[in-house]
């Protein structure tokens, strides 16, 4: 039997932090005690969850005093402060942020894709970018089986990515008609911030990311990341290059044979994937499958993926579960 586990999810009353209690119920996640950890202005709210009414906490340097696994959820200054001092109380943090992503020690982890580097985590684990987990699911077990060359990647990325102000700016936009004369996110196209090197911030994560996850620095890896005024999931254009040839047959096989994808192919009859589909539910869904004629052994792919759920909570709810699985807490 397995036993019950102290857990804390810090940042609990954002977007993903409420995603995250939500989802550790669904999924029945053997809970003994919830401590729903958020800052000052926060604590003292009370959150629903587990059929039970739970108060929010502060976050100080002794929250973490008998927890077994903390979920974080906090941005990178947090995750950056309070992570090694949960770490060295015995607790094992999974962190959403993109503070410790690259840090050498720590584990990025995508249950289905490399959930093995769990065994070297030193209790501190980092959860990916959301665009960068729907992606590594879809496209691992092809490369298993044809090994990729390169990838290039155009996301179209949910509002919801920008947290519950995001979203909220949206339909304030769109309930007003009043629009900022900065950044509209109404009927407009927008991106990340922007680094040093012309790409956005989002965009180097996902190039760093992919490498890490999938244990490959020979990829070439072209991405453009674009926010979208949607909700409900992330979708990406993918487009793949192989070292060996395939077969669309054997493509389709091997998608609706992997854990966790859901293959919707079958555009005669509209059907494909979409952020609306997505919505609400922890699987990568696959779609608009065709060769790409221009280069040897080229595919492209259409994948859309709820990016609150498999791209950040139920993701870090499943490296919870899998540290259970592996006999690692």
């Amino acid at each position: 039997m397995t036993r019950k586990l102290n857990v804390a999810v810090v940042g609990a009353t954002g977007l993903v932090g409420r995603t995250m209690t939500k989802v550790l119920e669904e999924r029945m996640f053997p809970i003994d005690n919830l401590k729903l950890l958020a800052s000052e202005k926060s604590a003292g709210k009370i959150l629903n969850g587990f059929n039970n009414n739970f108060l929010i906490e502060k976050l100080d340097e002794n929250s973490f005093e008998g927890i077994d696994i903390a979920l974080f959820s906090a941005g990178g200054d947090i995750a950056r402060i309070f992570a090694p001092i949960a770490a060295d109380s015995g607790c094992i943090v999974i962190d959403n942020s993109s503070a410790w992503r690259m840090t050498d020690w720590v584990p990025l982890i995508v249950p289905e894709v490399n959930s093995h580097q769990l065994v070297n985590h030193k209790n501190i684990i980092a959860n990916p970018n959301c665009s960068t987990i729907q992606l590594v699911v879809a496209i691992n077990p092809l490369h298993q089986r044809y090994t990729i060359s390169r990838i290039v990647c155009s996301t179209y990325q949910s509002i919801s990515g920008a947290g519950q102000k995001g979203v909220d700016k949206l339909m304030a936009e769109i309930k007003s008609e009043k629009y900022d004369d900065n950044i509209q996110f109404a009927f407009n196209t927008t991106f990340h911030p922007f680094s040093s090197n012309g790409f956005t911030i989002e965009e180097n994560k996902m190039i760093n990311e992919i490498k890490k996850i999938m244990e490959n620095d020979k990829f070439g890896i072209a991405v453009t990341c674009v926010r979208v005024p949607t909700l409900g999931g992330h979708s990406e254009s993918v487009n793949l290059e192989f070292e060996n040839q395939f077969e669309i047959s054997d493509v389709r096989n091997i998608l609706s044979n992997s854990e966790n994808i859901v293959l919707m192919d079958n555009p005669e009859q509209n059907i494909y994937p979409s952020p609306i589909i997505a919505q609400d539910n922890d699987f990568v869904y696959v779609g608009r499958i065709r060769k790409d004629e221009s280069v040897k052994n080229g595919l492209y792919l259409w994948v859309a993926s709820d990016n609150l759920r498999k791209g950040a909570a139920t993701n870090a709810v499943q490296i919870a579960e899998k540290l259970i699985e592996m006999n690692l807490v």
